[in-house]
């Protein structure tokens, strides 16, 4: 508890930041404190939910999303980072052409059980699809590897990305 009358040093004072975001095509505008994260920005100020927070220290994945077609954890980058460049979430694969045959491959394949995950892993497996990072089993899993799953689902994972990335290269 701070004592009456106290006022912050400077580096306390709340610095507020006017962000124009570009996220799955639609341009949103709102003014934000400079140390706000990316996550908590599209799910508090913008109602997309389907970025999970997680563990809220980049170790778990589920904040996984696309700036400007490479994954971020958006727990660990500040909104302020996106301006000017094209985010990209789980609401926004539906409407990707890489992201809908993964969403397809995750359903087909099993890749999902309690779906808390599920988000943030299609999120990187469109990427890795799209970094060409898909090339087989072990590279799948490395490429996947910073997306944590409790359930255990990894096998249904791998080869709904494996069956994405052949979809794709048949393309």
């Amino acid at each position: 508890m701070r004592p009456a009358g106290f006022s912050p040093a400077p580096d306390e004072a709340r610095t507020e930041v006017d962000l124009a975001l570009s996220v799955n095509g639609a341009t949103h505008r709102a003014q934000i404190e400079a140390r706000e994260t990316l996550l908590d920005v599209l799910r508090e100020r913008l109602g997309l939910f389907g970025t999970k927070k997680g563990c809220d220290h980049g170790q778990c994945g589920a904040c996984t999303v696309l700036v400007d077609g490479r994954r971020v954890l958006s727990c660990l980058t500040l909104a302020a980072q996106a301006q000017g460049r094209a985010v990209a979430t789980i609401e926004g694969m539906a409407g990707h052409p890489v992201g809908r045959l993964v969403q397809q491959a995750f359903v087909a394949d099993d890749a999902l059980q309690c779906g808390y995950c599920t988000p943030g892993q299609i999120v990187s497996a469109t990427a890795s699809i799209l970094e060409g990072e898909a090339t087989s089993d072990e590279a799948i899993r490395e490429a996947m590897s910073g997306n944590l799953c409790r359930c255990g689902a990894y096998a249904g994972i791998v080869a709904a990305v494996r069956s994405a990335a052949a979809k794709v290269e048949r393309r």
